[in-house]
This record gives C-alpha cells, structure tokens and sequence, in this order.
C-alpha cells in the first residue's frame, strides 16, 4: 500500500475513534502538571463533575491502564504553561529578516532583526506572534486628513493564519515546529504536516477539515482576546464556520494587491506566504 493511501486509512480509522493523535496520552505527565486556571477557563458553571472526571470528559486527559487519568496532548497545549516542556516542538520560531531574503542584509550577522520562541498555551502562543508581527513590520501613513495608519499586514489575516497553524499541525511529527518568518516584502508561516484528509491547496478556500478536532473544540471556546488591532467580530478564537482561509486570502489580497499563497512542501510541510503592502 501506497504512504498516500495509508495516511487515508488511519485518517479513517481516526473517524472511529482508533487513532487521534491530540486524544493521545502523555505518558510522562501527570493532571497536577495541568495549570488550574488554564483548564478551568472550560468550565461551565453547571460542570461540577470532579477535576478529573471534568478533564476526561473536555478530552484534557485520558485514561491510561489501570491507573489514574493522564493529561492528553491537547490538554497540554492548552492547559499547561509551559507544553514544549513535554511536547519539545509545540511553539512557535519566529525570526524579523533584514531585505527580501535570508542573508540579504548588509554586514555579517545583521540579516536578523529580531527573534523570539513564543511559548506557552496555544492561544497565547497566537497572541505572542500577532504581537511580533506587529512590533516587526513597517508602518506608512497618510495625512490626507488627520493620519491614517497603513499597516504592511492585515491582522485578522495574521490572526486566522496563527489560528489554522496551531490548531491543524500535525504534533505527531518530531524534529518540526511552526515558523514564522519575516522579510521585507512578506511573511512566511510554515505549519508541520501535510494537508489532512482529502484537502488540496485549491479547495481550502471552501471546504475545511480538522486534524485536531479536541484542540479545535478547546480553542472554539477561548474567548477573544481585547485587542485593539483584532477587529474580528465573533466571540471565540474559532467559529468553526470554515471562514478563516477566505479571510486570510481577501483581507490580504485587498490590503497589498496580492493574493497569498499556499503550497506542501515534500508533504511535510504546508507553507503560507502573505505579501505586504507596498508602502509607496
């Protein structure tokens, strides 16, 4: 059998609750590694169930043998302070470039404006790389009447692509982590996995899937963040109503004439590229 038609079989068989990887348990962590008041956010005011019995049910631990339940790996990434301490490559490198390139700059060493890990739960690692971008890309403005702010980047765009990348990355594979690269002209977003299931760069406009549907259930009740370049008009981190790749395509095709782009890379990777706009 074909590597292609195996990943749609255990895809499949993931359907039937065989193989999910974020419902996986993490066998070297315990639910006292589980920060009370990042799993608690999740609580409704009727769930009075104990913490673990609350945690099994949210999908933030699992059962594992005989013993007592043990935090899943989605309960890491959005219940612990610090998930890369279990899961090595679950945050996010993000790197500013001097030109349109890496090594374009002038001098040794000076290609590098700026670089951060940004750790922690997986909805503060979005807001922590929104905030990169941010302090990182240029600035024009007009004064036509008053100033008018003209950023390099939609943000709602840079904050749905933050979103998509976290929550549909393969955490199976070792050895990657999501990138965020930053150059003069535009930035770059590299997510670990291929596409999931029967998606293909040209359907993800219209139609979604979820690799992580645990994790995607945890951030589709974050709250919003109180953001004063988030203009996003829902109240969660993920509606799940598949309108986040139109907004990173039409946001940001409107802001710098140019449609972003998608591609898979060795079936490893899927890349994003946003182009800025031209601050002319």
């Amino acid at each position: 059998m074909s590597p292609e038609f195996l990943a749609r079989l255990f895809q499949q068989r993931s359907q039937t609750r065989l193989i999910r990887f974020d419902e996986q348990a993490v066998a070297t962590a315990q639910v006292s590694d589980l920060s009370l008041a990042l799993w608690e956010r999740f609580r409704a005011h009727r769930s009075d169930q104990e913490p673990e019995t609350f945690l099994v049910k949210l999908g933030m631990a699992a059962l594992d043998g005989a013993g007592p339940p043990k935090p899943t790996v989605a309960g890491m990434l959005m219940g612990s302070e610090a998930p890369h301490g279990w899961l090595p490559n679950a945050y996010i490198q993000a790197v500013a470039y001097w030109g349109q390139g890496i090594g374009a700059g002038a001098g040794d060493g000076a290609y590098q404006l700026d670089a951060a890990d940004i750790t922690g739960p997986l909805d503060r690692q979005i807001i922590g790389a929104c905030r990169f971008v941010l302090k990182n890309m240029r600035m024009a403005a007009v004064k036509s009447v008053g100033r008018v702010d003209l950023p390099q980047f939609d943000m709602s765009a840079v904050f749905e692509a933050l979103v998509n990348a976290v929550a549909h990355r393969d955490y199976s594979v070792h050895g990657l982590k999501i990138r965020l690269r930053m150059f003069e002209d535009r930035l770059e977003l590299y997510s670990p996995g291929s596409l999931a299931n029967t998606l293909t760069v040209e359907s993800l406009r219209y139609r979604q899937t979820a690799r992580n549907e645990t994790l995607c259930s945890l951030l589709s009740r974050c709250l919003m963040p109180d953001e004063p370049w988030l203009t996003l008009s829902r109240a969660h981190f993920m509606e799940r109503r598949g309108e986040g790749v139109p907004i990173i395509l039409d946001n940001s095709t409107q802001i710098s004439g140019r449609e972003p782009e998608y591609r898979v890379l060795d079936d490893a990777e899927l890349m994003l590229t946003i182009y800025g706009a031209n601050p002319a």
